[in-house]
């Protein structure tokens, strides 16, 4: 929360050195930060209402498969939905200038599993199981591939100032 907070202080000193495509960038970041944390408030209240309603009317029974899959679907959209704000919110306040590109594949992944835990599998035919399962592998092989050129990238920079990172 102090990174959060110094990253905001450092963009209001830093506000009059930015050129007009990186104001307009972090303008264009802060409203998508403001719509996707309105958004998230309205899902995790309408959740909340759902959830213990449901419950204290036993109109939700927890135990029912399905209800499950509905409620934990639910949340992990509001988890993926929480990642992808706080990505912007690097943009905002300029600690990255661009969104990583891991950060977004992760990003995927987290919403594929999403996908494979409200999937019915009764109602889903097999071309479209193979075709999430296809798009999950690519995703992982191309995250693993970033993962480790930038692990090599890091190994090469710290092997030239002479500092080994024990591992």
């Amino acid at each position: 929360m102090n990174n959060q907070i110094s990253g905001w202080r450092k963009l209001g000193k830093d506000w009059n050195a930015l050129t007009f495509y990186q104001r307009f960038e972090s303008g264009v970041a802060f409203a998508l930060t403001f719509l996707v944390m309105l958004v998230v408030s309205v899902a995790l209240f309408r959740l909340f209402v759902g959830v213990i309603g449901g419950l204290v009317f036993d109109a939700l029974n927890p135990l029912d498969h399905e209800i499950f899959q509905q409620v934990f679907g639910e949340i992990m959209t509001l988890l993926i939905a929480l990642e992808f704000n706080h990505t912007l919110q690097y943009v905002v306040t300029r600690e990255q200038s661009v969104i990583q590109t891991k950060v977004v594949l992760l990003i995927a992944l987290l919403a594929l599993a999403r996908k494979f835990i409200v999937l019915d599998i009764g109602k889903i035919s097999a071309d479209v199981l193979l075709a999430l399962a296809a798009v999950t592998l690519v995703l992982g092989v191309t995250y693993w591939l970033m993962r480790e050129r930038d692990d090599r990238l890091v190994e090469a920079n710290s092997s030239k100032s002479g500092n080994q990172i024990p591992g």
